[in-house]
């Protein structure tokens, strides 16, 4: 499988163990793989393929994990495929 990647150490996703039941939700849930329960608790396995979609902090019932949904490319890309346009971010865009 070919892993996608973001951009590295910007991704808004947080974890908070403490927190975590170990229901194993975020790992069905995420498209990208970013994790993996190990001894009962989730743990981010590759932070760096996070698109920051929310899926797994909208499906988190006790709130362990948090993340700034639409702010990166994972939205415009969405944005695009829903309006079947191509994706438009403000990353590529010149001052």
């Amino acid at each position: 499988m070919i892993q996608h990647r973001y951009l590295k150490n910007v991704t808004s996703l947080s974890l908070d163990e403490d927190k975590c039941i170990g229901c194993g939700l975020c790992k069905i849930v995420c498209p990208h793989c970013v994790f993996e329960i190990y001894n009962g608790k989730a743990q981010l396995q590759d932070k760096d393929s996070c698109i920051e979609c929310g899926a797994c902090a909208l499906n988190c019932s006790p709130r362990a994990l948090s993340v700034k949904q639409g702010v990166g490319c994972a939205a415009a890309f969405i944005n695009g495929w829903i309006s079947g346009g191509g994706p438009r971010c403000r990353c590529s865009a010149k001052s």
